[in-house]
């Protein structure tokens, strides 16, 4: 490309270094070198496959071949130009989080005992991994700020966008771990008695639970899992470092952030619960002592129960525990409040909320990101009952003006969105707010009125799928990204590159990052061994169907083509050079550690 000429090209460093506290010199000699290709190892290389059994059902990992980008021509309709690939240029490139789950696995309020009742129903508030979660957090971070620069065009990532379900139980504590990962603050993941493991994972009675100490007379232990000592202590002791993802980052509302399990209300008993000293392991006494808004019960054994509770104070199927006030659950707009609490960088302060959020409640937001695009993150979640989502009708007009103003305005635009077109179907209304809720179908309508909106990125269903929305007279549409989470396997995220191919097309590349820790476990319980581990015991959750969530070829590494929304001419060499001179001035800072 032309770029900045030399006058220009000064004039960046020396302004980029004194933002930054960068040596001249030296910033201006990473400035002045060609972009070149990341070299980190990613999916493109190698990824992870579900090996051959180990114990009676029981499967290992194994590495596996590497995954080229598959080209994908639903909405151009054409054979592309081989040649595009000398020409192309990068006007973005971000990663993606999503369902990253951080779990308080000794919260009181946590409903392991479920799963005893149903466990295919009530899957998610029991799994093997659940100990695990901030250090597969810390992985995911690591892999994502490895590929700080793309494996495409070399071009340095300018932000990365988080689409919800980032907590798991509503606890305050997971939702500051969740924070403090993404930021790179270091963090204990442990609550209630310092040091101590204190939950259903190291109680016999609670015979439904994976116990790794002695797993052989619990399910997981009859299906294969391993007996593995100390893993308990390992996980609540350790000090899990993130190194912070090297960009600006911006959260959206998922459903686990809104309601309990991501799907209920919260009853005032189990606030209580979250911060009491007494834990179930006992669906029944749970449902009876506690839930009675969830789970009624009106025999004599019920009543009988409830006396005991009420006047004797004794409670079945309870443990004594340590109570934690962190352990508080919080309301919606906790959610945003708490990411100011937050450094600088990376930034951006409320990650994407600002002061009128808090102000007035919206739970909605737009940003530039760099010069060419305009993100705008939603909020699609139900606050009634049910997993799935909607977008009120308020919301939806705002971002239908947000995204007309964005092509006026000459720029691209992503939208970002916890729930995907699957799932935006929830009609469950506010009492104290009716408003007429959208769902997918008109949605998608809406976003194809506008040729500016490239990408609709998103989460939800912890499953890696790439979705094309064409207009009807064949002009082309835009592409949905719905990746997969870091709870469920292949726990794998994605980053994702806007390309101007300059030849009246455009393409989104998307690659799935698996996290940094090893695809076999080597039997260390390091961080970076249990999130190995943790991968692996997901990979054997036998309610989850975990070989369908990687999703095909399709669906992971990709080159998603489309016809240019308007003449990408407008965006100038000079332009492109100097954003990714801002990007990467960033980069080194990071890499040297933030000094401004």
């Amino acid at each position: 490309m032309a770029g900045l000429s030399r006058r220009a090209f000064l004039a960046t460093v020396a302004s980029l270094s004194a933002a930054w506290g960068l040596p001249r010199e030296a910033l201006g000699s990473v400035l002045a070198a060609p972009a070149a290709q990341s070299d980190v190892p990613s999916t493109i290389d190698q990824t992870i496959a579900i090996g051959p059994v180990s114990s009676r059902n029981y499967r290992t990992l194994i590495p596996g071949r590497g995954e080229l980008h598959y080209p994908r021509l639903d909405l151009l309709r054409q054979i592309p130009d081989p040649q595009r690939t000398e020409r192309r240029r990068s006007l973005l490139y971000v990663g993606h989080l999503s369902d990253m789950h951080i779990i308080d696995a000794q919260s009181p309020a946590r409903l392991e005992p479920l799963i005893a009742q149903d466990h295919s129903l009530w899957a998610g508030a029991f799994r093997p991994q659940d100990t695990l979660t901030t250090f597969v957090a810390a992985s995911t971070v690591r892999a994502i700020a490895d590929l700080r620069t793309s494996p495409i065009t070399g071009a340095p990532m300018s932000a990365a966008f988080v689409t919800g379900d980032s907590t798991d139980m509503l606890s305050r504590l997971e939702l500051r771990w969740y924070i403090d990962a993404l930021d790179g603050t270091p963090l204990v993941p442990n609550s209630g008695r310092d040091g101590v493991y204190d939950g259903v994972q190291a109680w016999q009675e609670a015979w439904y639970a994976y116990h790794p100490e002695d797993p052989e007379s619990d399910p997981f232990g009859a299906y294969g899992f391993p007996r593995v000592p100390g893993l308990l202590a390992a996980a609540v002791t350790q000090e899990v470092e993130s190194p912070g993802l090297p960009v600006p980052w911006y959260t959206v509302y998922g459903n686990h952030d809104t309601t309990y399990l991501g799907t209920l209300g919260v009853p005032e008993t189990l606030r209580a619960l979250a911060v009491g000293d007494r834990k179930y392991w006992d669906w029944m006494a749970l449902g009876l002592d506690y839930v009675g808004g969830w789970a009624a019960e009106t025999s004599a054994a019920g009543r009988l129960v409830q006396a005991l509770t009420t006047n004797v104070g004794i409670h079945l199927g309870a443990r004594a525990v340590t109570a934690d006030g962190r352990r508080a659950l919080f309301e919606p707009q906790d959610f945003m409040r708490e990411h100011f609490t937050t450094p600088a960088n990376p930034g951006p302060v409320g990650h994407g909320f600002t002061q009128a959020n808090l102000d007035s409640g919206r739970t909605y937001w737009s940003a530039d990101i760099g010069p060419f695009a305009r993100a705008f993150g939603l909020d699609t979640c139900n606050q009634v009952a049910g997993p799935d989502g909607a977008l009120p009708e308020e919301q939806f007009a705002w971002l239908e003006d947000g995204v007309a103003q964005a092509e006026s305005d000459g720029r691209l635009a992503l939208v970002f969105s916890h729930h995907n077109s699957f799932t935006l179907e929830n009609p469950a209304e506010l009492a104290t707010d009716p408003q007429r809720l959208v769902h997918g179908e008109e949605f998608i309508a809406m976003l194809l009125r506008h040729p500016n909106v490239v990408a609709w990125v998103n989460g939800h269903t912890h499953i890696n799928t790439v979705t094309p929305h064409a207009r009807d007279d064949g002009t082309g549409g835009f592409w949905e990204l719905t990746t997969a989470s870091c709870i469920d396997y292949p726990q794998q995220q994605q980053v994702v590159e806007v390309v101007d191919n300059r030849d009246g097309t455009l393409s989104i590349f998307t690659t799935a990052v698996d996290h940094a820790a090893p695809a076999q476990w080597n039997g260390e319980l390091t961080p970076i061994g249990l999130a190995s581990l943790s991968r692996e015991l997901s990979a054997n959750d036998w309610v989850e169907n975990p070989a369908m969530r990687v999703g095909s070829e399709l669906d992971r590494n990709t080159e998603l083509l489309l016809p240019a929304p308007f003449d990408l001419g407008r965006f100038t060499d000079q332009q492109i050079e100097a954003a990714q001179a801002e990007a990467r001035a960033r980069i080194v800072s990071y890499e040297g550690g933030w000094t401004a």
